[in-house]
């Protein structure tokens, strides 16, 4: 429920576009605009299989 920060959010954006998963595609003195690319795509699949099968295994223990 918290407003992420400045601090948290400009170091994410430069991580994506230093990896090619987001490209600028407009910037004025009050907001820079992102979209995501075919190879970000690619690697938000990815993470979500990867997530789904950690924690998708895990439910029994949630259910103890």
């Amino acid at each position: 429920g918290s407003k992420p920060s400045p601090g948290t959010i400009y170091p994410v954006l430069k991580t994506l576009k230093e990896n090619k998963w987001i490209e600028k595609v407009k910037e004025n003195k009050k907001e820079k605009k992102y979209k995501i690319t075919l190879e970000g795509k690619k690697e938000l699949k990815n993470a979500t299989r990867k997530f789904i099968a950690l924690f998708c295994d895990m439910h029994e223990e949630f259910e103890k």
